[in-house]
């Protein structure tokens, strides 16, 4: 049985209407599996889009293969028509793109024929990312934000909150001080490393008991974008 679903790949299978289905269904399922995936691990922080088109990526992948086939004049056709494609969209998170070859991958390992092989691949590998996700493998026990204080211009602001970051276990560094208001008021720019045990609304209530509950901007997730 084994040796039968895993048997060597045909080196230029016939095109039928039968083995086209066949490519198809295998090819879209592989891609509702990665693409369920890629939501259990992701959380909610990811565009709707996405596993839509990580779904009918390994379909438009086999598709192509399955038409191109040994055929080097198809090759060069198809090749020439893509090159007009241009994409524009902006590099995203190295974890999607890393999910975009995956679904590339798939498509491609079914539309040579070899879906024992792509299913085993897709199935490990649906796994492992799983198993990374559940032991939260690469995530920071710390996190870096952007703390800017506002702070009247008579507070000494040089060591005004070395207490309140003390207390907190709050690793911080001033990046930049602007005066605002015509110079009635000092704005501070910290780049400060909190730990994931530590409440920000309590960080926050203590330095605004100490900058007379002037502006707090504390950003969530700062980052090379953000101006100093």
């Amino acid at each position: 049985m084994l040796d039968s679903i895993f048997a060597d790949v045909p080196t230029n299978p016939q095109l039928t209407l039968a083995h086209a289905l066949l490519t198809l269904l295998i090819s879209v399922a592989l891609g509702a599996v990665i693409s369920f995936t890629y939501m259990k691990t992701s959380g909610r922080g990811y565009s709707p889009s996405f596993p839509l088109t990580m779904m009918v990526l390994p379909a438009i992948v086999a598709i192509i293969i399955l038409l191109i086939g040994s055929n080097i004049a198809r090759a060069f056709s198809l090749a020439g028509a893509f090159s007009i494609i241009r994409f524009r969209s902006a590099p995203g998170d190295p974890k999607d793109i890393a999910y975009v070859l995956f679904t590339m991958a798939a498509g491609l390992a079914v539309g040579v024929g070899a879906y024992g092989y792509a299913a085993l691949f897709t199935v490990s590998l649906c796994l492992l990312m799983c198993l990374l996700a559940s032991f939260k493998f690469g995530e920071r026990k710390s996190t870096q934000r952007m703390l800017k204080i506002t702070v009247p211009e008579n507070l000494s602001f040089e060591e005004a909150f070395d207490e309140v970051f003390r207390t907190y276990d709050v690793d911080y560094e001033l990046k930049k001080v602007r005066t605002t208001e015509l110079g009635s008021l000092y704005e501070l720019v910290y780049l400060i490393t909190l730990d994931r045990l530590t409440n920000p609304k309590e960080l926050m209530d203590a330095i605004r008991c100490r900058n007379g509950n002037l502006d707090i901007t504390l950003t969530m997730s700062p980052t090379a974008t953000d101006s100093y």
